[in-house]
């Protein structure tokens, strides 16, 4: 006899499609906020280029030590889209009127996690467009962009994971806004806009042992066709901030939703 999860999780796909198209349009109507995620990454990737780039010696072309980087800025700036869109949805009664209907709990978190990588991974592709007409000429050939693509994924998943959650437990869309800008910052404080060999020593030492750094690393490794010995613990980062965000969401939404 089937148990009443596994019955209900059969309605975990068709559902989370529903939420998705429903963030969609949401993120659609709200130009404004679509434009700045949008422009926000491209623009740091000018001034950086442009005005810092002179000045950083990183044994090549500037723009193409920087691009990698850019790619973890839009992952940032798409968090706060997503952290105020969910907790837009937990205080203002949505979450009241989907119990009532019969879908799969979890698709709402779910649909906001699709929406999120989605959207975050289509201004990545806009910001590699742009960085390419300015020049960009990375050496690899395909097989390694697949797999710099499929990094940038699995570390999208993990921030949005993670600010689906942090979405969930803050009390108002403002702070949950101001809840993700750790997470833009975290960028800075890596090795994506300057080595992390000019910096201190105290903040090398947190610079190297941050997830920002190995992701940036092994992107850069891949896509200029150079070695690096940050694959995995690229990836076991990804994989535990993944396995914390999901989690932590499951938990939150599972307490709100029986409030």
């Amino acid at each position: 006899m089937t148990s009443p999860t596994l019955a209900a999780a059969r309605y975990l796909i068709p559902d989370t499609l529903v939420m998705f198209r429903r963030c969609a349009r949401r993120t659609v109507r709200s130009t404004d906020t679509l434009v700045i995620s949008l422009t926000m990454p491209i623009l740091v990737m000018l001034l950086f280029t442009y005005v810092f780039g002179g000045a950083i010696e990183v044994g090549g072309p500037y723009l193409n030590y920087v691009v990698p980087g850019i790619m973890l800025l839009c992952t940032g700036f798409g968090a706060s889209i997503t952290a105020t869109s969910v907790c837009t949805d937990m205080t203002k009664g949505s979450v009241d009127r989907f119990r009532t209907l019969p879908m799969y709990r979890q698709a709402l978190a779910a649909g906001h996690v699709t929406e999120g990588v989605t959207r975050t991974m289509a201004a990545i592709a806009i910001a590699v467009t742009v960085a390419v007409a300015l020049g960009y000429r990375p050496t690899s050939g395909p097989l390694a962009w697949l797999a710099a693509t499929a990094l940038i994924c699995l570390f999208v998943i993990a921030i949005t994971a993670i600010a689906v959650a942090l979405g969930m437990a803050a009390s108002n869309p403002e702070a949950a806004g101001g809840l993700t800008y750790a997470i833009t910052f975290i960028p800075y404080v890596s090795s994506a806009f300057v080595p992390t060999s000019t910096m201190p020593t105290w903040l090398r030492g947190i610079a190297d042992h941050q997830p920002a750094t190995p992701v940036v690393d092994t992107i850069r490794s891949l896509l200029d066709n150079t070695a690096t010995s940050r694959t995995l613990p690229a990836i076991a980062w990804c994989t535990l901030l993944a396995a914390i965000g999901f989690t932590c969401a499951a938990i939150s939404f599972r307490r709100l939703s029986h409030h």
